[in-house]
């Protein structure tokens, strides 16, 4: 029976561990709150004391966790997975990090002898816990080979983008589209209240027009009803991803990224507001009328 041990359970990961759980995987798992284990604990997961312990005698360690300091703390840190791994055993990261951070965690992990694949993921909670999930893989093609049973379970398409950080780099690209595109259309909507439009017909009008988007049709419904309740995604992990995003495009583009900044801009501002909160509260902090 293969062995996982599953870091990070929240909205995305805690779904991901269960379906290791489905696929008769025997799992540790690891979270700062051990309250959002304990369903995963009734359904035969081990509760482990630290990421180390999780990692003990596991085929395979997956984090899910929030940014960069996250992640290195749980691989690397006094405690981390990295302390107890194996040799040989693979390292799958699905954490939306930095490009720099995927990069320097694959020398270090691969440096110990284990084997790094950077793979984030795109996709709701409920794919995650249906396992549908988007797998956005950077890794070697021999690695992705070895890794590929201990995706099957949580994704239902693998893209494989090149080497260690590929798949980074286009998590990054996708959640700054998104992050521009949900405060576009913000701030759309935003405009037609405040000039008076009919909302039932602007909706109508987005949703069929050529802007429309997942995201932009997932959101701009919530948003005129003001439904903010079951977030998703908050503004504080929106911000955290344009703002990796706009460093890698300021790493590599001669003119800086005009939209990419105005994003994090105001994704700073809604982190500041109430950085818990679902990401379409956009529309309040862009629909105040002109004084």
């Amino acid at each position: 029976m293969p062995h996982v041990a599953f870091i990070g359970l929240g909205r995305m990961g805690h779904g991901m561990a269960g379906r290791y759980l489905d696929a008769g995987f025997s799992v540790a798992v690891w979270n700062r709150s051990r309250a959002k284990a304990e369903d995963l604990i009734m359904r035969g997961a081990r509760w482990a004391s630290s990421p180390a312990d999780a990692a003990i005698d596991a085929d395979a360690v997956v984090t899910m966790v929030a940014d960069d300091e996250a992640s290195r703390a749980v691989w690397l840190g006094t405690d981390g997975a990295a302390m107890t791994m194996k040799a040989g055993t693979l390292a799958i990261e699905c954490s939306t990090v930095s490009y720099q951070h995927a990069r320097e965690m694959g020398r270090e992990l691969n440096g110990r002898g284990l084997i790094y694949v950077d793979c984030p993921v795109t996709g709701l909670p409920d794919a995650a816990a249906g396992g549908k999930l988007t797998l956005l893989v950077g890794a070697d093609a021999a690695d992705l080979e070895k890794a590929r049973p201990f995706l099957e379970p949580i994704g239902s398409t693998i893209r494989h983008f090149g080497a260690v950080g590929s798949g980074t780099v286009y998590k990054l690209i996708n959640n700054l589209m998104g992050a521009i595109q949900i405060a576009g259309i913000a701030e759309g909507l935003a405009i037609a209240e405040q000039a008076g439009l009919d909302m039932k017909l602007v909706l109508e009008a987005v949703e069929t027009g050529v802007a429309a988007s997942p995201q932009v049709i997932r959101h701009s419904k919530r948003m005129v009803a003001r439904n903010f309740a079951g977030a998703t995604f908050t503004s504080a992990l929106r911000h955290k991803d344009a703002a990796y995003a706009v460093a890698l495009a300021e790493s590599l583009l001669a003119e800086k990224p005009l939209m990419g900044r105005a994003a994090v801009d105001v994704y700073a501002r809604a982190k500041a507001v109430a950085p818990d909160d679902d990401e379409a509260k956009m529309i309040e902090i862009v629909s105040r009328p002109k004084g």
